[in-house]
C-alpha cells in the first residue's frame, strides 16, 4: 500500500500551486508558465491519488459495516458485494498511482529535435538513414505530430548523410527519446549481384526542443559567421551570403544552416538546433547517467554499437535493450508498428523504475 503521507505531499503541492496561480503570490510571466505546467502535470496525479484514497476509506467503512450488529441482512449482502469489487479493483488502482508517482522526466512534454546520421556502410547506410527518416515521418503523422526538416545533407545514391528534424506535438519527447542510439540494418543491397546480405548502420540522437525560458544563451558566448551557401563539390548554390554558422564558445558546439535562401531563416533554424544541443549537453553534465545523453545516443556509428536491428530478409526487428523481436518489419517501417515497439520500451522502463523503488 502506498503511504498516505506520500500522497498528501502531492495533494498539498497541488493546492499550493492553485493558490499561487489564483493571485496568492506575485509572479512573473515565466514563473506563471512554469507553475502552470507543474499544476497541469500534477492534476491527473492528484485525481488518481484521491480516487485511490477514497477506495481505501470505503473498504474500511464497509468492513466496519459488516462487523456491526446494526447492519441488516440486505445491507450486509450489498456491502459484501461492493467490498469484493473494491478489493479486486484496488491493486490496479494502486499500480496506476505508482506509475504516476514515478519521477517524471521534465522534458517528456517537450517537442524534440531528431538527428539521423549515416554510419558504417557507405551508400547503403545513407539509404538506411533515409528509411529511418520516412519511418519517423509516418509515425509522426499517425500521432498527429508536426514533422519539419530543419537541415539535411543528401547522399548521391539517395538517402541522407545526415538530417535534422523538428517534431512537435503532445508528448513527443516522452516517446521519441527511446529511439536514441545506434540502428543496424541487414539486407541485400540493390547493387549486390551475388545476393549477399550486407550490414550497415545509422545513428539517431533525440534531444528535447527547448524554449528561451528553458535556457539562456548570452550574445557574448556566441560567434556567428555568415557566408555563401555551397552545394556538392563546392558549387555555389546561392548568390548571396545567406548561410549561417553559430558557435557556442563555452562548449564549442557548432551548428551550420544553409537550407534556406534567407539569412534570417537560416539563423533562426540554427539557433533552434543550437539551443537544443547546449541544453542536452548541460543535462549531461548534471546527470552523467541520463539515458538520453546525446553523446551516448550518437555512439561511434559502427556496426556493433546498436540498440536495434532491422533484418529485411527475415522481415524481423529486434530491440536489443529489452530482447523484443517482432516479425512485422514492413508495418514498423510504415510507422504503424513502431507504436508497439515504443510502448514495450516504456512499459519495461516503468517496470524497472518500480522495481528500483520497491527494492
Amino acid at each position: 500500500m502506498i503511504p498516505r503521507e506520500r500522497l498528501d505531499q502531492f495533494i498539498t503541492r497541488h493546492e499550493e500551486l492553485e493558490h499561487m496561480m489564483s493571485g496568492g503570490e506575485e509572479l512573473s510571466s515565466d514563473e506563471f508558465v512554469k507553475i502552470s505546467r507543474e499544476y497541469s502535470d500534477l492534476t491527473p496525479v492528484v485525481k488518481k491519488a484521491k480516487d485511490y484514497m477514497d477506495a481505501i476509506q470505503e473498504i474500511e467503512d464497509l468492513g466496519e459495516m459488516l462487523v456491526s450488529d446494526e447492519t441488516d441482512a440486505e445491507m450486509r449482502e450489498l456491502a459484501e458485494m461492493e467490498l469484493q469489487e473494491l478489493k479486486e479493483a484496488l491493486p490496479e488502482m494502486e499500480h496506476q498511482v505508482q506509475l504516476m508517482l514515478l519521477p517524471k522526466d521534465v522534458d517528456d512534454d517537450k517537442n524534440a529535435m531528431l538527428e539521423i546520421r549515416a554510419g558504417t556502410g557507405g551508400d547503403e547506410a545513407a539509404l538506411f538513414a533515409g528509411d529511418l527518416f520516412r519511418m519517423y515521418q509516418k509515425y509522426a503523422a499517425i500521432q498527429g505530430w508536426r514533422f519539419e526538416t530543419v537541415s539535411s545533407s543528401s547522399s548521391d545514391a539517395g538517402g541522407f548523410k545526415e538530417v535534422v528534424v523538428s517534431i512537435s506535438g503532445p508528448g513527443v519527447f516522452a516517446k521519441m527519446k527511446y529511439e536514441a542510439g545506434g540502428h543496424r540494418v541487414q539486407r541485400v543491397p540493390d547493387t549486390e549481384t551475388q545476393g549477399r546480405i550486407h550490414t550497415s548502420a545509422a545513428t539517431v540522437a533525440v534531444m528535447p526542443e527547448v524554449e528561451e525560458i528553458d535556457i539562456k544563451l548570452e550574445d557574448k558566448d556566441l560567434r556567428i559567421d555568415i557566408f555563401r551557401a555551397s552545394g556538392p563539390g563546392g558549387q555555389s548554390v546561392n548568390t548571396t551570403d545567406s548561410a549561417v554558422r553559430i558557435v557556442h564558445i563555452p562548449t564549442g558546439i557548432t551548428v551550420q544552416q544553409q537550407d534556406e535562401k534567407s539569412q534570417h531563416k537560416n539563423k533562426a533554424k540554427a539557433m533552434k538546433v543550437l539551443m537544443s544541443r547546449v541544453y542536452a549537453a548541460e543535462k549531461e553534465a548534471r546527470d552523467a547517467e541520463r539515458a538520453a545523453d546525446r553523446k551516448d545516443q550518437i555512439g561511434s556509428g559502427d556496426r556493433s554499437a546498436r540498440i536495434r536491428t532491422y533484418n529485411f530478409p527475415q522481415g524481423r526487428l529486434t530491440d536489443h535493450r529489452i530482447n523484443l523481436t517482432l516479425y512485422k518489419l514492413d508495418s514498423i517501417l510504415d510507422g504503424e508498428g513502431l507504436e508497439e515497439v515504443i510502448t514495450s520500451l516504456i512499459t519495461e522502463d516503468q517496470a524497472a523504475q518500480l522495481a528500483a523503488m520497491e527494492g
